[in-house]
């Protein structure tokens, strides 16, 4: 059983803790693929700056207007994380920008519950497929929890 709470939205905030632990991270590991083919160390915290925002630009206003959750494609949504990472954008702005943003994105859930547990679509489909809870924003919280472990491990391989 999925246990879907304030302690899910709290627990997504503690992975701020660790990406402060990045700041001090050697700029060469920052910018060197974690392996052949993959992405660097600053594109993967762009990627998960990058869903954080679109979580609070696009899927809450969605809820809010009685709409479904939406997912755009992927690899052209990522791309574009990973296009601001190369932009020059320094690695401490980076990292600064991804609090604040998971900051903003944990206020909003924490201050509208209604809007974290309300039963939605994601692209037209009402529960996972995997594990058959209904969707909802705090569902999708508790899977980015395990994507930013994935990530998390990802990064520790390399450093």
């Amino acid at each position: 059983m999925i246990n879907l709470s304030n302690d899910t939205i709290h627990r997504y905030k503690e992975f701020i803790e660790w990406t402060d632990t990045l700041r001090d991270l050697d700029d060469k590991i920052w910018l060197t693929p974690i392996t052949e083919g993959k992405a660097t160390v600053s594109e993967i915290v762009s990627h998960l700056q990058n869903w954080d925002n679109y979580l609070i630009n696009t899927i809450i206003p969605a809820i809010k207007n009685g709409k479904g959750m939406v997912f755009p494609d992927f690899n052209s949504f990522n791309q574009k994380a990973y296009e601001y990472a190369r932009s020059g954008i320094s690695k401490n702005s980076l990292l600064e920008e991804f609090k604040q943003t998971r900051l903003k994105l944990i206020e909003i859930l924490l201050t509208d519950p209604d809007v974290a547990v309300k039963h939605v679509t994601v692209n037209g489909v009402e529960n996972c497929p995997h594990t058959s809870t209904p969707y909802s924003l705090l569902y999708i919280i508790y899977e980015f929890i395990e994507h930013d472990i994935h990530h998390k491990n990802q990064i520790l391989s390399v450093i």
